[in-house]
């Protein structure tokens, strides 16, 4: 208790706690849920964002496709889980493709390295079957997206608008244009 910073520390019936510095939760290119209100959350309470799944159960390994869907031993074969928009999902790794490619590395690498350029996210929890595979993840430390790529993967990806946001962006640019501006 000694170690904790005082000003930190919460007092909950006169006992001393260490405050909440971070969150784990799910978080992908196709999972991007978390955006709408809890990543804005932790942003401006400065707590750190400990991704789970970050490839999907698998599915953005770079095994699956439109074409394979049923990738033979994977994960996903057995336990379909986390949840993914298969139309949304299947746009997003051909989108990683051509980025993998440009860069040399697996699509693995670059939709961890996605997460990892995102401000929210301190720390991504990986999981391998094999050594090969924990060497590529690791090795998403070293790439640098560039903006291009970035923003293509934020095109494919990116949350709907929801309402009433939709709405008031339209409205807005409807009353901006007949103003003048």
């Amino acid at each position: 208790m000694n170690q904790i910073r005082r000003s930190n520390a919460r007092v909950f019936r006169g006992v001393q706690l260490a405050p909440i510095l971070s969150l784990q939760a799910y978080y992908t290119l196709v999972g991007r849920d978390l955006e709408r209100e809890i990543a804005p959350m932790l942003t401006s309470e400065r707590l750190g964002l400990m991704v789970w799944s970050p490839l999907a159960g698998g599915f953005l390994s770079g095994k699956y496709s439109r074409e394979h869907e049923e990738a033979g031993d994977g994960r996903r074969a057995a336990f379909d889980f986390p949840p993914v928009d298969r139309d949304r999902g299947y746009a997003v790794i051909d989108a990683l493709r051509p980025i993998a490619a440009a860069h040399g590395v697996s699509v693995a690498r670059i939709a961890l390295a996605w997460l990892l350029h995102q401000p929210v996210v301190t720390s991504v929890i990986i999981g391998a079957k094999r050594p090969e595979q924990l060497a590529d993840n690791l090795a998403a430390t070293t790439i640098r997206l560039t903006a291009e790529d970035l923003s293509t993967l934020d095109a494919v990806s990116r949350l709907p608008a929801e309402y009433p946001g939709w709405m008031l962006e339209r409205q807005g640019a409807y009353r901006a244009a007949s103003w003048g501006q």
